[in-house]
């Protein structure tokens, strides 16, 4: 069973059901964990062959409607979504370089069913960077580095990543000006979207997702409307909801309109799209 389907069910049986009631605005917890799940993915650090270690410290901003209808629940809600990241990771084979909490936070800018993940890593006082080919946990501590004690709050944050992380996220701030290297000359850029591990290339302007025959590319999912979205190539790549019944989420958000870069999750219906495009 998945690590998000094992959630789910856990989350279920919570509070006599109070939490089914409590996620009834846009925002799900099984999307948040989602979003956990690929912050981890996005940001996994490699320290040496036998180790990766990936974000500890998780920050889910939610609009304010969304945060006083679960600020009751938060401890409950974060220590949940902390066990969920602590079963993806093992199932991923990460560590962690301290102990693994998840807050939640109010964001003015924010619309009611959408929401923020951010992250950072926070070392515990006694963990070290790795040194040698297979550094081993510190004493006391289990997978996934647990506390293991320490001066109250939180150890400061380093002054830079670890070697190889990738700079921008939750306490490492993207470098300025920081883009994508310049096509090269005459180079020209490919588009095309994976479904279920099927490649489906983008070779126009447009392309509509839906379920109609009509569509360029259609998708056999009852949660997808027959016109659902319009994918748009260009710099950068767009998608944009065509007044569908159930909305689109990318990347973790839900939205009508969003920039799309190489390796972008498109959620619509319960169908699952990732958006690659490359040089050349």
């Amino acid at each position: 069973m998945g690590v998000l389907k094992k959630f789910e069910q856990r989350l279920e049986g919570l509070v006599n059901g109070t939490f089914a009631k409590v996620f009834k605005s846009e925002v799900q917890p099984v999307e948040i964990a989602g979003a956990l799940q690929r912050e981890c993915d996005n940001n996994a650090t490699i320290w040496n062959r036998d180790r990766t270690v990936v974000p500890n410290d998780f920050i889910v901003e939610l609009s304010t409607p969304d945060f006083e209808r679960l600020s009751p629940y938060s401890g409950q809600l974060g220590d949940e979504l902390a066990g969920m990241v602590r079963d993806y990771a093992k199932q991923q084979r990460y560590t962690f370089m301290g102990p693994i909490k998840v807050h939640l936070e109010k964001a003015e800018d924010l619309d009611t069913g959408l929401y923020r993940v951010r992250s950072r890593t926070l070392a515990s006082s006694a963990s070290q960077a790795p040194a040698g080919p297979a550094a081993a946990p510190p004493a006391g501590g289990g997978y996934g580095y647990p506390p293991v004690g320490g001066p109250a709050g939180a150890p400061p944050m380093p002054a830079a990543p670890p070697p190889g992380a990738r700079p921008g996220g939750y306490g490492y701030p993207q470098p300025a000006g920081a883009q994508r290297p310049p096509a090269a000359p005459g180079g020209r850029t490919r588009h095309w979207i994976e479904i279920n591990g099927t490649r489906h290339q983008i070779s126009r302007a447009t392309l509509v997702l839906g379920r109609s025959t009509e569509a360029d590319v259609r998708i056999d999912d009852p949660g997808v409307s027959r016109r659902h979205c319009e994918i748009r190539t260009g710099t950068p790549s767009t998608i944009q909801d065509l007044g569908s019944t159930n909305g689109i989420v990318v990347d973790g958000q839900h939205t009508t309109h969003a920039t799309l870069r190489d390796g972008s999750r498109i959620v619509v219906g319960s169908t699952t799209v990732i958006y690659r495009q490359a040089e050349g």
